[in-house]
């Protein structure tokens, strides 16, 4: 066993250094010497202040007209007595003596007055004041001149850190991440292990002339575990693992992102075999030649960068670089082309099975109740990633503790579920007894329309109380995960969308539709567009690409269609008719239906909330004609 290496104290943590003691005494000085000028300045032994001045040539003619008893010499001040005052003591005002001459000189008849001239102890009250208000502020710019040579000197220091890379490094005493740690995504760490022997066993892969890949780019759908799988790599292989975002290269100033990914691969030499991980390497990555420089901006500067410092991995180095994205569509291909990145490992949203897993890790260590199904859970749960079901066993937590519970029950894990997947509800907003029942009509449609038709996903729950940014809620689940979904499965889908609208204008009347439906139009419309558009779906225009073609990097200009203008008309035709369609079943299902319609309107203003079961019950006996089913 290796002695462990001594950890050494970080620079500075013995206390302040010299300079800083040096800097903090001048500072102390100067402040000291601001308040004590401050008094000087405030301070007359005579109290008088800028009210009591009057100006000398008034003085000269009160002297004249015998209106002043006494007048003392104070430096620069005249300190007036009057005959009027009663206190004959002390000073009413005071007038200051032009610099040049006496007061005499000055044309001031001292004959007619008590004249007082200034002694020594006053003269030394003169240079005092001199020095106050001379040296002071000789004394302040000097100071201020060492504060922003010192500042200077600072910044000087900065801009030598300036470009130095970011990147955390992880390892040595911290606790490893393993693949054991990471629940589901085994297809991706089955790829992954081949990078841990590529790092622990590099001359097994040489003796049979072979060459270790210098990059693997993790693909996913955020949280997704792509980080942690990054990790989990160092970690089996034991190795360094230096960590950044692609969007710490990039600063305002040009040159630094170069610079910045100079110094991570030179440090990343220095310690192999280690690994680098580029978090959202899309920030810098992105296709050359879209941004606003001309292809010499700062982004692709540094894109550049890493292009060639790749190339320049020498044999036996043994570094490797991992970088994540949820948006590889984007690259630029010369860093996606075979001696960069030349592997890609795609992590999916975990199917039934993994969720399964994932939730029981993130249910560790919390005290789940007995009637806390997991499995049931991760049938409802379809779609979700990592990060959705750790925030979920998060939330359920919150909810037990918020009921002062020592357990987490059924009801915490549905609350929290329900709030990750439709969002919070909003119990104190306002609804009259009429939103609520074109509430209740509107999702009764939604929910008649989907319960009856057989290739639309089951309706899980249905309520009137505005969660999210909705009025009211249709919740529909799949029983499985599908890859894949048919024409069938997405006309009724259309179908169910338009349920609400449909519900509306048979009870209401068309022109009392409301503007709640407006994102069930916009879920249509675009679900619709994309069965034309993308998925070939309709008579018209199958077997063809109409998508738009670009780079889809989101600049202005970058993105073109492939279509004339003519057939864009007929796409707009073909997907009005599929949504005429969707209307025409709908309308077709509540119409035949109405009593049932009914009976889920009347219940969802009596319960607000029916779940799966109160909907089997009350549409037990409700059944499509046979003219809206697919065939």
């Amino acid at each position: 066993m290796k002695p462990k290496k001594p950890q050494l104290p970080l620079k500075g943590s013995g206390g302040p250094s010299k300079s800083n003691k040096i800097r903090t005494v001048i500072t102390a000085v100067l402040v000291v010497i601001v308040i004590a000028a401050v008094g000087f300045s405030n301070y007359n032994k005579d109290g008088l202040t800028k009210d009591n001045e009057v100006s000398f040539s008034s003085l000269v003619t009160e002297v004249k007209e015998g209106k002043i008893s006494k007048i003392k010499e104070n430096g620069q001040k005249l300190l007036v007595t009057t005959k009027e005052q009663p206190d004959q003591d002390k000073p009413s005002k005071y007038a200051v003596l032009p610099v040049g001459a006496s007061a005499t000189e000055q044309g001031l008849d001292i004959s007619k007055v008590e004249y007082t001239a200034k002694t020594q102890s006053e003269g030394d009250s003169t240079a005092l004041s001199l020095l106050i208000n001379l040296g002071l502020p000789i004394l302040i710019f000097v100071g201020f001149f060492y504060f922003i040579s010192k500042q200077a000197g600072n910044q000087g220091n900065q801009a030598a850190m300036f470009g130095k890379s970011k990147a955390k490094l992880y390892g040595g005493d911290k606790k490893k991440v393993k693949f054991s740690d990471i629940a589901g995504n085994d297809n991706a760490k089955q790829e992954l292990s081949e990078v841990v022997e590529f790092l622990k066993y590099p001359g097994r892969f040489k003796a049979i002339g072979a060459k270790i890949p210098k990059g693997v780019l993790l693909v996913g759908d955020p949280g997704t575990g792509k980080t942690m799988l990054a990790k989990a790599v160092a970690g089996e292989a034991e190795v360094p693992f230096f960590s950044i975002s692609g969007s710490e290269f990039v600063e305002m100033f040009v040159g630094v992102g170069a610079s910045r990914v100079r110094d991570l691969f030179a440090k990343a030499k220095k310690n192999s075999p280690c690994i680098i991980f580029i978090d959202e390497i899309d920030a810098v990555g992105r296709k050359r030649g879209t941004g606003t420089g001309g292809g010499h901006d700062e982004r692709e500067q540094t894109l550049n960068q890493i292009l060639v410092e790749m190339d320049g991995f020498e044999e036996g180095q043994n570094v490797i670089v991992l970088a994540a994205t949820n948006r590889a569509d984007v690259l630029d291909p010369a860093l996606l082309r075979p001696g960069r990145f030349d592997r890609r490992t795609h992590i999916p949203l975990p199917e039934r099975p993994d969720r399964e897993a994932i939730l029981k890790v993130h249910f560790k260590g919390k005290p789940l109740d007995s009637d806390v199904d997991l499995s049931a859970l991760s049938k409802k749960t379809a779609g979700m990633s990592g990060a959705d079901l750790a925030n979920l066993a998060n939330e359920s937590a919150i909810f037990a503790a918020r009921r002062k519970s020592k357990t987490i029950q059924n009801y915490d894990v549905t609350e929290a579920f329900e709030r990750v997947a439709i969002g919070p509800e909003r119990k104190s907003s306002p609804m009259t007894t009429h939103d609520k029942e074109i509430t209740a009509y509107h999702e009764g449609g939604h929910t008649v329309v989907g319960h009856l038709l057989p290739n639309a996903d089951p309706v899980h729950k249905v309520t009137i109380i505005p969660r999210g940014g909705a009025g009211g809620i249709t919740w529909s689940l799949p029983e499985n995960d599908k890859s894949y979904h048919s024409v069938k499965d997405l006309k009724d889908v259309l179908a169910r969308l338009m349920g609400g609208r449909e519900a509306e204008s048979i009870i209401f009347g068309e022109g009392n539709v409301t503007t709640g439906a407006g994102n069930d139009l916009v879920k249509a419309s675009s679900l619709a567009r994309d069965m034309v558009v993308e998925y070939g779906m309709s008579p018209k225009m199958k077997n063809v690409a109409l998508q738009e073609e670009g780079d889809q990097t989101g600049h202005i200009g970058s993105s073109r269609v492939p279509y004339s203008d003519k057939v864009a008309v007929e796409i707009d035709e073909e997907v009005r008719v599929l949504l005429n369609e969707a209307t025409r079943r709908a309308q077709k299902i509540l119409s035949s239906n109405l009593k049932f319609l009914e009976k889920l309107k009347d219940e969802l203003l009596k319960k607000e909330t029916l779940d799966e079961k109160d909907i089997n019950r009350i549409l037990k006996d409700a059944k499509a004609p046979k003219e809206v089913l697919l065939t």
